[in-house]
């Protein structure tokens, strides 16, 4: 039981008759709050500091420390805060929380939202200090430090008035095994703050295929000559959306084009080409397209010219670029698809002598996990499979005795790097190996992920080292030459990255699923909850898009609304099906309609109001166009750091097109789950258990013909004009 008792300036927390933590109660100038407990709920007990000012206090910072009375052994925060003076601001609030534990026992607080962010003039910060044994919930003013950590500054005045602080607080013992410090963290987050504005609509009720419609048709119609690419390479005729275009390729845009990057084609961990166009695939199978086939097997076919080399093969096709003047100013130009030559990322290393020459082994295994998936799930092709079999014969000489594999392997030699070995970019290994075992029938693929899942849980998953390429080699730098493999010591935390998490989740299921051991999927679980924490679960007043259901990229970076949403959204209803966790199916509903939040387009208004305000010569046929999230740069003050200039089709709208359409075939417009007595509107639509069944209820008002799915495959189609009673 937690216990809230106060003790002169301040109060103490405890649980079970325990002391865990002191609370010091900050002045505001002279004046001392007026506290506040409210009745506990679910264990968590309600706090609220109030102060009323006749007058205008400038003071630097006002927060309340919360002076932790054991040693814990394990900190979390949304964010780092490396040196004294830096601060978790509010900006990065997705699901926020501070949590230390002893052992078991835990202690957890999380900010009322219901109070956060509505003064941009007193913005609300965490901090965390695990040396010093404390956490800060507070008001300051924040300033951006680098790409992108905060540090508080000076200069808050706060008006006459009420002034008011409040959190929830917890302490408990965990007894799971493994233990899951963020699972009653991550459920009160979603029961309390996302679900009430999942009821009222959040994050949207259009029809899902209305954006799906915007995106190929942005893609293949009003932006074709800057998207799509079609060309013979080596005798095959290969095509596929361009990696990237910017605003000024649009065909309104009034000045000459120019590029952001040199002009390619990618099958990478991040941007794919094959996964975008198997959900093309699969939108065309369902609407008789054969002109979208066509396309969608033509970027097959360039996933298959990528040329072999020891069983290896690079991720990138690109075209040589050159400098030409345009109005007496230099620009960048592609010299054309003859000049095509393939390497691979070139988000990478540098600084360690490893350049886009090097091959990538996470980039291959995403690509032959996308070929066997394609074979065994829209047509059947053997030379994809004979792809995936040839590579995998190279990726097991590279795991050594402890089930471990390099991440980069040098371009002449094939000598691995040190770098990164043993990281959580081996789960993406776990989890082809265990399909080409399903596809093939070999034990031996099947034994060898095992032996890396097992590897991956003695260590990093347990210490929670989430690092991988985009972890330090992407925008976010901080710690690449200082804290690679390194927790941040102020923090006691690894800088983390969500891709690692997701990785590691999926791979984990997929083990369950191949031997029924639970033990795979409780670390499954634990791992999902932990990147739940990056799902954002609210709606901030200083967040200008709808934002619930989004995640964040890392504990070091401050998007909203990543792309990585799309990719995340299936996985999560696939642990509602092993465990029966509604959250996990909401939350998966919610993650895959966040996915077309950033689009421009007039379904999203908010957003398209947005876009128009930094692009003002946006129209009609701009519509699908896609930035890949929200507020990259720290801030949402200024509209050019909220909206930026460019779409990557595979890493943005196609691939959440393909998250619909994937979805859609495995999970349907509505999922029902008759054993459980549970059933999920998916696209926008509300679902009633009733004696004789459910009641489907259309919210986008939109009649349309909708598939549902049932728990043992089975399905039906009806046309819902308003309602309809499935049974």
């Amino acid at each position: 039981m937690t216990e809230l008792t106060q003790a002169g300036r301040g109060l103490i927390l405890h649980h079970d008759g325990t002391e865990r933590a002191r609370l010091v109660l900050p002045r505001l100038g002279r004046l001392t709050p007026t506290v506040e407990i409210g009745d506990e709920i679910n264990d968590w007990r309600r706090v609220w500091l109030t102060w009323r000012l006749d007058e205008a206090v400038a003071q630097d910072e006002l927060s309340i420390a919360f002076r932790l009375t054991c040693e814990p052994d394990f900190w979390w925060a949304p964010h780092l805060a490396p040196d004294d003076g830096d601060c978790i601001a509010q900006h990065v609030f997705r699901s926020p929380a501070l949590l230390a534990a002893t052992g078991g026992d835990i202690v957890a607080v999380i900010p009322d939202l219901e109070l956060c962010g509505p003064n941009e003039n007193a913005p609300w910060f965490m901090d965390l200090d695990a040396p010093k044994r404390t956490m800060w919930l507070g008001l300051s003013r924040a300033e951006i430090k680098g790409h992108v950590l905060y540090r508080k500054a000076r200069g808050m005045v706060l008006e006459p008035g009420q002034v008011r602080l409040g959190f929830w607080i917890t302490a408990y013992r965990d007894n799971a095994q493994p233990p899951d410090p963020w699972r009653r963290v991550s459920r009160f987050l979603w029961e309390r703050y996302a679900r009430p504005l999942v009821a009222a609509g959040e994050p949207g009720t259009t029809p899902l295929d209305r954006f799906v419609e915007h995106t190929y048709t942005w893609a293949f119609s009003t932006w074709r000559d800057a998207v799509w690419h079609e060309f013979d390479l080596g005798g095959t005729r290969v095509g596929a959306p361009a990696f990237i275009v910017n605003v000024t390729e649009s065909p309104n845009y009034p000045g000459e084009p120019a590029q952001r990057e040199f002009l390619s084609i990618w099958n990478q961990a991040w941007f794919s080409s094959l996964r975008s166009a198997s959900g093309l695939m699969r939108y065309a199978i369902r609407t008789q397209n054969d002109e979208l086939k066509d396309k969608a097997r033509l970027t097959k076919e360039l996933a298959l010219s990528a040329p072999m080399r020891d069983g290896l093969f690079p991720s990138v096709y690109r075209t040589a670029v050159h400098e030409v003047e345009i109005d007496g100013k230099a620009s960048r130009r592609s010299k054309g698809w003859a000049t095509g030559y393939w390497t691979n990322s070139n988000r990478c290393p540098r600084e360690r002598g490893i350049d886009d020459r090097w091959y990538h082994l996470l980039d291959a295994s995403w690509t032959c996990l996308l070929m066997l998936r394609w074979h065994d799930e829209l047509e059947p092709d053997a030379r994809l499979v004979e792809h995936a079999r040839t590579y995998a014969g190279k990726l097991l000489t590279l795991q050594d005795e402890g089930g471990r594999f390099p991440a980069w392997l040098h371009p002449e030699t094939l000598e691995p790097a040190g770098l990164l070995h043993g990281s959580p970019e081996d789960a993406m290994h776990v989890s082809f190996l265990l399909k080409l075992a399903e596809v093939t029938g070999s034990t031996a693929y099947r034994q060898a992920a095992l032996k890396t899942m097992d590897a991956l849980l003695d260590e990093p998953v347990p210490a929670g080292r989430w690092e991988d390429f985009e972890t330090y080699w992407s925008c976010s730098r901080f710690g690449a030459d200082t804290h690679l493999g390194r927790r941040i010591e102020r923090n006691a935390m690894y800088k983390q990255n969500t891709l690692s998490m997701f990785w590691t989740a999926e791979a984990l299921l997929a083990c369950h699923r191949a031997t029924g051991d639970a033990r795979y999927l409780a670390w499954g679980v634990r791992t999902l909850d932990e990147l739940s924490m990056m799902q954002q679960v609210w709606q901030p007043p200083f967040v200008h898009i709808r934002a619930l259901g989004g995640f964040g990229v890392m504990n070091a970076d401050a998007e909203w609304n990543d792309a990585r949403q799309s990719l995340f959204a299936e996985l999560l209803m696939d642990y509602y099906a092993e465990t029966g966790d509604p959250h996990f199916f909401e939350r998966g509903i919610a993650a895959l309609k966040a996915s077309f939040v950033m689009m421009y387009c007039p379904e999203n208004p908010r957003t398209k109001a947005l876009y128009e305000q930094t692009h003002a010569f946006f129209g009609l046929q701009d519509y699908g166009f896609m930035m890949e999230n929200y507020a990259h740069g720290g801030t949402t003050a200024r509209l050019d750091e909220e909206i930026g200039d460019f779409t990557i089709y595979d890493w943005g709208n196609g691939a959440a097109a393909e998250a619909r359409s994937r979805i859609r075939d495995h999970y349907g417009d509505v999922y029902v789950d008759r054993p459980r007595g549970l059933a999920f509107g998916i696209d926008s639509i509300a679902v009633e258990k009733e004696e004789a069944g459910w009641t489907l209820t259309d919210l986008a008002c939109s009649p349309r013909e909708v598939r549902i799915v049932f728990d043992d495959g089975s399905s039906q189609t009806l046309y819902l004009d308003g309602t309809a009673v499935v049974s």
